[in-house]
């Protein structure tokens, strides 16, 4: 029987959360009035482009004078995007927001126009003048970005082509916007009532409920959120197939292969390294299969139901952490890497660089926006009675403290780290706040120690398996369009069925509207992003095991790669920090970790 003498837990509106439980913005504009006057500068700022047209091959003196505009330019542009979308993400619901961000995306898409000739001109500088020109000590702090530069030779189009793409970027996030806002915003997946009262369901809730021990809530919750996508099926397969196909044609405009090989490009990742990714984690479902079967057993399952994969094997384990607490565990944690990095993170998070709870209309999940004039600023839905919170939390930290090194370390125009390298120093994090916990859990404290067991199968199996299944989702929708196959709802399902098929094995029983979370997924209308995480995760058990083991130098030499930057291309970044991610080696490393973690909880787990 429900209480029905409790109150519904509502979800505050934006106005009604503490100041102090807020980011502060005001490292990039004061408030939104001095951004309208920064978008004003930046237009005018703008009207001196064409001035230099022409001018780019003369001298090197030449080129340091445009270089040094479009790097002011740049730094301009980059606080203005980060603050109008930081804006947004605050409450997708609110249209002054939304129209902030869509007049910078206006004026941007206008400026990148303006600027289409610029690309192309210093292409088109002779090589010989090229390396006259690059060893001029004007040239100094943009020689990594002109290097760059020159390797997408083959592929730049001429001034004219390069304006209409440019015009072409103002609606090339429109699908991937209007994603967010049907699924944050728009749908309504109602209410659940549960004995401590009436709770809503959201996308941020939703995580919270599957972790529950009662199945019942769960089902319930599964199914009434999958009801609310289901109603928009059509839709949401409409948004991605969009997507999928303007990646296609971007990638045949420039002459590449295929809109992989064009997303992999950028970092100079062979596609063999995604094939072996993929390669080598299929060849490693044995324990995740494993893992599953044991589910099963522990809960005490007839059969092992979508919405049953992750409950805690040991739910009397679960730890209330107030956000401060948290802050004290994760600098707890990370007291390996030094002072500096703990008394600066903690200083953050105590203080605003984190944007801490849900509100109504808030974007879901969580991130970091480093830039290189604001603070590395986070994005939470923190709820103190999900551990996995507090993972996440060190996790978002990684990426912060990763931006705050490599902003103080490098100019602008290669200061900025790729999505490659940034899910490295995220999930370090998470292996040192889950090593942390190990040792600090008594041994005989064996339902605390299965749970945290548990929880890391939980994030490696996340981050490693079900990534790499997105990852090889996306080349096969990717390979279906390039083939001339429509997208459509049933495809996108049928295809990613047999994957759920596939990873889970055969103790999973899969609802009917199972496969509608493959409509469900953000990252998707970012091409090719999510394999990132995949090798991120296998670098990073191989970095955090170096730096726990080793000394001063192997903690250098990790440092060195937090403060890279975009100095270097990622593959060469991480050799460098001691691993080759060039080869499956590691892949198939962090596999033999997860096996041994699910061996570990086969042992320790009750049933």
């Amino acid at each position: 029987m429900m209480n029905q003498d409790k109150p519904a837990v509502k979800i505050p509106l934006r106005g009604e959360v503490a100041v102090n439980d807020t980011w502060d913005l005001s490292r990039l504009f004061s408030d939104d009035a001095a951004w309208n006057e920064g978008l004003a500068a930046y237009e005018e700022m703008a009207e001196g482009i064409p001035g230099f047209r022409g001018t780019l091959g003369a001298s090197p003196e030449a080129l340091a004078g445009y270089l040094g505009f479009a790097r002011d330019l740049g730094i301009l542009e980059e606080r203005l995007a980060y603050y109008s979308d930081l804006r947004e993400a605050e409450d997708q619901g609110d249209s002054e927001r939304r129209t902030m961000k869509g007049r910078f995306v206006m004026a941007a898409a206008r400026v990148q126009a303006a600027l289409a000739w610029a690309i192309p001109e210093i292409q088109a500088i002779p090589d010989d003048d090229m390396a006259r020109f690059l060893p001029h000590c004007g040239i100094e702090e943009y020689r990594v970005y002109l290097k760059k530069l020159l390797r997408y030779k083959p592929y730049i189009l001429s001034g004219q082509e390069e304006r209409l793409l440019a015009l072409y970027e103002e609606g090339d996030g429109l699908a991937s916007e209007t994603f967010s806002v049907l699924t944050n915003v728009d749908i309504d997946f109602g209410t659940v009532e549960t004995p401590e009262g009436t709770f809503p369901i959201s996308q941020s809730t939703w995580s919270v409920f599957m972790e529950k021990s009662d199945r019942d809530l769960r089902e319930r919750v599964y199914r009434a959120f999958y009801k609310g996508f289901a109603a928009h099926k059509t839709t949401l397969a409409a948004l991605y197939g969009g997507s999928v196909k303007k990646d296609a044609i971007k990638a045949r405009i420039r002459g590449f292969p295929s809109a992989r090989a064009a997303a992999l490009f950028p970092d100079k990742v062979d596609e063999s390294v995604y094939d072996n990714l993929i390669a080598t984690v299929s060849a490693n479902l044995e324990p995740l299969h494993r893992y599953y079967a044991l589910r099963k057993r522990v809960l005490k399952l007839d059969t092992l139901r979508h919405y049953d994969v992750y409950v805690p094997l040991t739910p009397n384990a679960a730890l209330k952490t107030p956000w401060n607490e948290a802050v004290d565990l994760v600098s707890e944690a990370l007291a390996p890497l030094g002072d500096e990095y703990v008394g600066v993170l903690r200083a953050g998070l105590l203080g605003r660089w984190a944007d801490r709870y849900e509100n109504k209309g808030k974007r879901s999940g969580a991130f970091s926006a480093g830039s290189y004039t604001g603070e590395p600023y986070i994005l939470m839905n923190y709820k103190d009675t999900a551990l996995r919170d507090v993972f996440t939390l060190a996790h978002e930290g990684g990426h912060s403290m990763h931006s705050w090194y490599s902003a103080r370390s490098n100019p602008f125009m290669h200061y900025n780290y790729t999505i490659f390298e940034a899910e490295v120093a995220s999930t370090f994090n998470e292996e040192l706040l889950f090593r942390y916990l190990m040792k600090r859990s008594p041994e005989t404290s064996t339902s605390f120690r299965t749970y945290i067991i548990n929880k890391r199968v939980d994030d490696i199996l996340a981050t490693l398996y079900r990534q790499t299944m997105f990852a090889e989702f996306e080349k096969r929708t990717h390979e279906l369009e390039e083939g001339g196959c429509p997208l459509t709802a049933d495809l996108l399902r049928a295809e990613y069925r047999a994957l759920l098929e596939k990873y889970f094995g055969p103790d999973m029983v899969l609802e009917e509207e199972s496969d509608l979370e493959g409509l469900r997924i953000p990252h998707f209308y970012r091409a090719f992003y999510v394999y990132k995480y995949a090798t991120g995760i296998s670098a990073s058990l191989a970095l955090a095991e170096r730096v726990l083991s080793g000394g001063v130098r192997e903690r250098e030499d990790y440092f060195a790669f937090l403060k890279s930057g975009g100095s270097r291309f990622p593959l060469e970044s991480l050799k460098a920090a001691g691993v080759d991610m060039s080869e499956p080696a590691s892949v198939e490393a962090a596999c033999k970790v997860f096996a041994g973690l699910v061996g570990e909880l086969e042992h320790t787990s009750p049933g």
